[in-house]
């Protein structure tokens, strides 16, 4: 394949861009955070690379790309990317899935830990200068529910397995999980209940879809039990917060570790700052020293693919959204 041009929607300045000089000869790329920076080679471009750019610049330059075959995006989430006319198109479309699970699995068990050995509680007799005893619990033979059960899923149980824990999945389709090793129960959408009153500790993975909003409501937390604890690294409207500030204020669950919110960056004076039972990250769970340059490197693993004719990695289904 010769003369393939790239489009790359970022800012020229980011260093990680350097890294596509790897890129065989005969490719060229244009980047840019303007659709200006795209209209001389749009018409006649092969691939467009959504590095920072947001959906609206996207859209813009889809519309200038009329023989666009591959559209890449560096993040794994697709629900503030993904508009009609390219949902809609046969071009596939391809993410970071899986890029980022390991160092997310990391973060549910820590946030597991973090409650489980309640550190809070350790650090703040530290600074005061209290000697305080007190038991703290195991994660072994504790349950671990797990709601999506996909790349992320499945390194948080890998990990919660490692900690002798009773894992269950929920996952759309449970017969896909077939042969899985991690997961002690696939269970059904249906049985989400279910999962929330047997779990010890709900970790959240699933994306964010027409389906999933709000999956997790006054309903779903009601049913926990009032040790447990809820964790969040899928998408925040995934929880209906309003429910979840509710239940922690009236301590109806143990408490809640959260990566992903409603608005970001939270907004100041937002009640999840002032909650002791929360345990907030400010969505860098999985920005590892290197994040940037690992989803460069899948990107440029998967353009080999793309310009030797092979399977692209990571097609997602853009009528599901994930």
């Amino acid at each position: 394949m010769d003369n393939t041009t790239i489009l790359v929607l970022a800012n020229p300045n980011e260093p990680q861009l350097a890294m596509l000089e790897a890129l065989p000869d005969g490719v060229s790329i244009a980047v840019g955070n303007q659709p200006e920076a795209f209209e001389r080679v749009a018409p006649d471009a092969a691939v467009i690379f959504n590095w920072s750019g947001s959906r609206e610049l996207l859209e813009k330059v889809w519309k200038m790309s009329p023989q666009v075959r591959w559209v890449h995006t560096r993040a794994a989430g697709l629900d503030s990317l993904l508009f009609p006319a390219l949902a809609e198109s046969p071009v596939p479309l391809t993410n970071a899935r899986g890029v980022f699970s390991a160092s997310l699995g990391e973060f549910v068990i820590a946030a597991a830990l973090f409650f489980a050995k309640d550190l809070r509680r350790m650090l703040r007799s530290q600074e005061a200068g209290v000697w305080d005893q007190f038991d703290i619990e195991m994660l072994s033979g504790k349950t671990l529910g797990i709601v999506g059960y996909g790349d992320i899923g499945r390194e948080v149980a890998r990990r919660g397995k490692a900690f002798d824990m009773l894992v269950l999945a929920m996952r759309r389709h449970p017969d896909k999980a077939r042969g899985d090793n991690l997961a002690d129960e696939v269970l059904p959408p249906e049985r989400l209940g279910e999962l929330m009153e047997r779990s010890d500790y709900v970790a959240v993975t699933a994306p964010l879809t027409p389906e999933t909003r709000g999956l997790i409501g006054q309903t779903q937390l009601r049913a926990m039990k009032q040790t447990a604890v809820i964790m969040n690294v899928g998408r925040g409207p995934v929880i209906d917060e309003a429910a979840l500030i509710q239940a922690l204020e009236e301590k109806r669950i143990r408490g809640a570790a959260l990566d992903v919110f409603n608005a970001e960056p939270l907004p100041a004076g937002h009640p999840f700052y002032r909650l002791e039972n929360v345990l907030l990250s400010p969505h860098s769970a999985d920005h590892t020293p290197d994040w940037l340059e690992q989803t460069m490197r899948f990107f440029l693993e998967n353009f080999e693919r793309f310009y030797k004719g092979e399977p692209l990695r990571n097609v997602v289904d853009k009528r599901l959204g994930y």
